[in-house]
């Protein structure tokens, strides 16, 4: 499997960067493939979120950041 953590499991997502892979999961029965998503501010917040579809991490991503406006 890819993975976007190292050996102990923490994100190496630098500053002002997203990192993403994909797994594949059972979702009520259905094989679906889903993005684990890490984006880093330049201060060094973590956002790190799983959905369906890269965009769907990016909208989150997106709403977060507003939020802590």
């Amino acid at each position: 499997m890819n993975s976007i953590n190292d050996e102990r499991g923490c994100s190496v997502c630098q500053p002002s960067k997203e990192n993403y892979t994909t797994y594949n999961t059972r979702l009520r029965g259905k094989r679906v493939r889903m993005y684990q998503y890490d984006y880093r501010t330049e201060s060094g917040e973590l956002f790190a979120c799983c959905a369906p579809t890269l965009e769907a991490c990016r909208e989150r991503r997106d709403k977060w950041l507003s939020s802590r406006q």
